[in-house]
């Protein structure tokens, strides 16, 4: 995947704790900005909206 875009949510101050994701027809990946080389995690499509809703319904970690 050539198509990788860096998270919404990293401006200045956060462009170091970020996450990149690329789009194909069938399958999300996601993978560590300051790392790119590094294993990406690959998700079919139609489970990657659903898996986003699950970490932002997650209570905060203390």
């Amino acid at each position: 995947m050539d198509n990788w875009r860096k998270s919404s949510y990293s401006g200045p101050g956060d462009g170091n704790e970020c996450v990149e994701i690329a789009n194909s027809p069938t399958h999300v990946a996601v993978r560590d900005t300051k790392a790119p080389s590094r294993a990406t995690l690959t998700f079919p499509a139609q489970v990657f909206v659903p898996f986003l809703e699950a970490l932002k319904t997650r209570p905060p970690r203390p």
